[in-house]
């Protein structure tokens, strides 16, 4: 379970929230919604350990994941507003530079099929650079379908989206609640996706 204690959140001299407390187990989500600036990206941040709260402590099944010996890193998949992808390799060269990252096996087969699923078939060669912005959205996700994560923690996925492939994302990520995983995410639709709570900051 991840869970989250007394976490308050400031950025320059404004406090964006405080005392937060949350909690997601298996076979849950929860959607963080909030206005612009009301510090959605921030809490995603403090949950993927990529910035530490002023106050408060989060917690991967009982510990902190601020321990050298949390195997929270191994658990997570954070995907951000902005994605990190290499503009000068292929689809298939960033997902395989993002498993070397995560340190997983990367199968071609396996990645190919991914990209091919958010419809990137007779692309997956080109580089990134070249791609529209939301085939390199696409990308990313699929990112989503090779990487076997339990925990997913997604800064606005369905942005620059297709009502498509935002058919494809929203049943991807069921797929992984369904199947045990947890995710947190932040979004400005309705989520047609089981199991979900709402956190409004």
């Amino acid at each position: 379970m991840l869970s989250a204690h007394g976490l308050t959140c400031v950025r320059g001299d404004r406090r964006l929230f405080a005392q937060l407390d949350l909690s997601v187990d298996a076979g849950e989500w929860l959607h963080v919604r909030g206005e612009n600036g009301a510090g959605k990206t921030s809490l995603l941040r403090l949950l993927a350990g990529l910035s530490q709260p002023a106050e408060g402590e989060i917690r991967w099944c009982g510990q902190s994941i601020r321990d050298s010996d949390s195997p929270y890193r191994q658990d997570l998949l954070y995907f951000g507003h902005h994605g990190a992808l290499k503009e000068d390799l292929t689809a298939m060269e960033n997902l395989g530079f993002s498993a070397a990252m995560d340190g997983i096996a990367y199968r071609d087969g396996e990645a190919l099929a991914a990209l091919y699923k958010f419809g990137l078939k007779g692309r997956e060669e080109l580089p990134v650079r070249v791609l529209s912005a939301g085939q390199k959205r696409r990308v990313m996700l699929a990112r989503l379908a090779i990487r076997k994560a339990k925990l997913w923690v997604l800064d606005e996925p369905f942005t620059a989206l297709d009502v498509k492939a935002v058919d494809l994302l929203a049943n991807l990520i069921s797929d992984h609640v369904a199947g045990g995983g947890m995710a947190v995410l932040t979004s400005h639709q309705t989520m047609p996706i089981p199991g979900g709570r709402v956190i409004q900051l």
